[in-house]
């Protein structure tokens, strides 16, 4: 076994096991390098053949999620058969046996520059129970996963940006000019706070009027993927405000159960990039996101006077420091009785002077 530098810079490990040829690498640090070695080394302690895992991953992960079929839960499986669509091809085109720490923590370090944290954390546990897999068919000595983390996203937090009442109605005004259908779905989604895949997966038995006008959100489809649960994994009641309950009736008329219940004019699943090209969304929209309308419905609710527990169950939150953050937007009634005070007739005493006293208290104590 040898290390050497390139006349490039670069470091190889050569690996035999006595005469035998084993593989080599080639790394960009000496640190690299020693790492690698050490790992085949200990693969050879421990009995297992480097050259059997010299396999390409894509090619060994077409395998194991054969074999996951029928043995996983099916939202696991899901997340698993996600995995040959989402690794880039510099990882997949890997041997299994070659795959080091430092190619999780520069996949992940990807992952997590390009996807939600929740995104890179599923992929990594699927990643993780792929080579755990490896491990225990002797391809690989350890899994390579377990000691790397998905590192913490550095961008400043999206602000949720709300419309207010008045600019619903004049931003569905606007969409009405051009698609008549797409303004109602604005309301729709403005008033009842669903997220965008929950409303295009919606289904025309999820509305019921008997004892109170309700939507049941049970399913979410993002698009491009298959249908799941909500977000909370738990299906909610949302109540159908009269503003657009005669738009949602209007949706039902003339589908079946099963059909889908918001939907474009022509009968078609709503696409978010349809829907902001035929809309002008980015006129229109005022700025705003799509999601901001599911913002809007939590402050229309809580204006209107209805309590945070009730939003939060509304809104599908398992904790109430989400749906607190929407009174935080709003103020509180403190902040309205202060605001009060300071508007009031003769809110001006007590001011301070020029003598840097305040009238009423000349010594300026406090």
């Amino acid at each position: 076994m040898a290390i050497r530098k390139e006349n490039n810079g670069r470091w190889t490990a050569v690996v035999k096991d006595g005469r035998r040829y084993i593989g080599a690498r080639t790394f960009t640090t000496q640190r690299e390098a020693k790492a690698w070695e050490a790992a085949r080394k200990a693969e050879l302690a421990n009995g297992v053949d480097p050259r059997a895992g010299r396999v390409e991953v894509a090619i060994r992960l077409t395998h194991w999620l054969a074999d996951r079929e029928g043995t996983v839960a099916p939202k696991t499986l899901r997340a698993d058969q996600d995995l040959p669509r989402v690794l880039p091809r510099w990882f997949t085109v890997l041997h299994v046996s070659q795959v080091s720490e430092a190619d999780i923590a520069r996949l992940l370090g990807h992952l997590v520059r390009t996807r939600s944290h929740a995104s890179a954390t599923r992929i990594r546990a699927s990643l993780s129970a792929f080579f755990a897999d490896c491990a225990r068919s002797r391809l690989v000595s350890t899994n390579p996963v377990t000691a790397v983390r998905v590192p913490r996203r550095v961008d400043p937090p999206v602000e949720m940006r709300p419309f207010t009442e008045a600019e619903v109605e004049e931003t569905a005004a606007s969409i009405a000019e051009r698609n008549l259908r797409l303004s109602e779905v604005v309301l729709v989604a403005a008033w009842t706070g669903l997220r965008w895949g929950e409303l295009r997966e919606l289904r025309v038995a999820d509305f019921a009027e008997v004892p109170v006008p309700v939507l049941v959100v049970q399913r979410s489809c993002t698009e491009g993927q298959p249908v799941k649960g909500t977000k909370s994994g738990r299906s909610r009641r949302v109540p159908v405000a009269d503003r657009v309950l005669p738009l949602i009736r209007t949706m039902v008329q003339g589908k079946g159960p099963t059909d889908l219940l918001v939907t474009t004019d022509r009968g078609a699943q709503l696409h978010a990039s349809a829907f902001k090209r035929t809309s002008q969304w980015a006129t229109n929209g005022r700025g705003r996101r799509l999601h901001d309308l599911r913002h809007t419905a939590a402050c229309l609710w809580l204006s209107r006077g209805v309590d945070l527990t009730t939003v939060q169950a509304w809104m599908g939150h398992a904790d109430i420091a989400t749906t607190n953050r929407y009174t935080h937007y709003l103020g509180t009634a403190a902040d309205r009785a202060g605001l009060d005070l300071l508007n009031a007739p003769g809110a001006n005493r007590g001011q301070i002077t020029e003598e840097g006293g305040r009238a009423g208290n000349p010594s300026g104590s406090l």
